[in-house]
């Protein structure tokens, strides 16, 4: 009898401290535990001040999003030193502190979709672990060079959905790691020469959704890694013949619905068999200067999506496949 009692207060005991060192989490979130660090998630419309109380020390992931949350420091970061990534979604934050990330000093992710930021302060993403930033779908309207050290390690750049009508080559010559570079959705207008010179590892670059009218022959020079490139839904009218030349792994061109009329000859030459492109939604002119286009979509048939879309405008053969077409409807001599 004695030893069932015994038993039993110690199974009581051992209750107790288990309930007593449970972990603990914030009001109006979800946490959820597991060896690497415990993950926090707030998502409460009604949330509108940080709580510095009741986050677990070992927090390595914090999402907050679609709250009323609209201000956020360097000491309410204090209480997650060991965070990695941290995400603020639609949290009408309208600025940043300086500091905001200088004791969480093992971030390599940061996202600021939706918020309402426009100006930013100098060194705010100088943290040296970060490696991705998403500031998709604010209002800002200049991204500047400042707010990032030198050699940046920053290999995911997103500013989509912005105001930005142009880009300075000093704010990319701070990330020579850079792999994925969205600008789309912007009012781009124009790329200075030298914007993408120090981009050495870019493979995707988003362009799409601009006012890009035309781009400079050596605009990708210097990024020969590029994979990925969307330059659909701008009012590009002339491509340079130069503008692919050098770009081997490139495997997907989106030129659709832009202003071009015809592609001057080479330009798709030498691609690899993984290659692919769309052109659709182009105002393409089926005269005797669609040679190249008319012979490339030809022998490459599957190299193009959507290719029953490629279509001709203008006078003479309206809306008709432009690989249907013979030499002769063309206007082309020998064909």
């Amino acid at each position: 009898m004695k030893w069932s009692m015994l038993l039993i207060f110690t199974a009581l005991a051992q209750c107790h401290n288990i309930k007593r060192e449970a972990p603990s989490c914030p009001g109006l979130c979800s946490c959820s535990f597991s060896p690497p660090g415990a993950e926090v998630e707030c998502s409460q419309g009604f949330l509108r001040d940080f709580s510095v109380v009741g986050f677990p020390s070992n927090t390595t992931r914090l999402s907050i999003q679609s709250t009323n949350l609209s201000r956020i420091t360097a000491h309410h970061l204090s209480t997650v030193p060991l965070l990695k990534s941290l995400q603020l979604y639609h949290t009408n934050l309208t600025g940043l502190p300086a500091d905001l990330l200088k004791d969480i000093p093992h971030l390599n992710s940061l996202d600021l979709t939706g918020n309402q930021l426009v100006h930013l302060p100098p060194n705010v993403f100088s943290c040296y672990s970060l490696q991705s930033l998403v500031l998709k779908n604010n209002l800002i309207e200049e991204a500047n060079a400042e707010w990032f050290s030198d050699n940046s390690n920053i290999t995911w750049l997103d500013l989509s959905g912005n105001l930005l009508t142009g880009v300075s080559a000093s704010l990319f010559h701070k990330m020579p790691n850079l792999e994925n570079l969205d600008l789309s959705y912007n009012k781009l207008q124009d790329l200075p020469p030298n914007a993408l010179t120090n981009l050495h590892q870019l493979e995707s670059l988003n362009l799409a959704g601009n006012k890009l009218v035309s781009l400079k022959p050596t605009t990708f020079t210097h990024n020969l890694k590029l994979s990925q490139l969307f330059l659909q839904e701008n009012q590009l009218q002339v491509l340079p013949t130069n503008l692919l030349k050098g770009l081997q792994h490139l495997e997907l061109l989106m030129l659709n619905q832009n202003q071009l009329q015809n592609l001057p000859r080479g330009l798709l030459d030498e691609k690899k068999s993984s290659f692919r492109v769309v052109l659709a939604g182009n105002p393409w002119v089926c005269d005797d200067k669609m040679d190249y286009l008319w012979k490339w979509l030809t022998a490459h048939a599957e190299n193009v999506f959507f290719l029953e879309e490629v279509t001709c405008e203008g006078s003479g053969v309206l809306k008709q496949q432009i690989v249907s077409l013979s030499g002769t409807e063309l206007g082309l001599n020998n064909a």
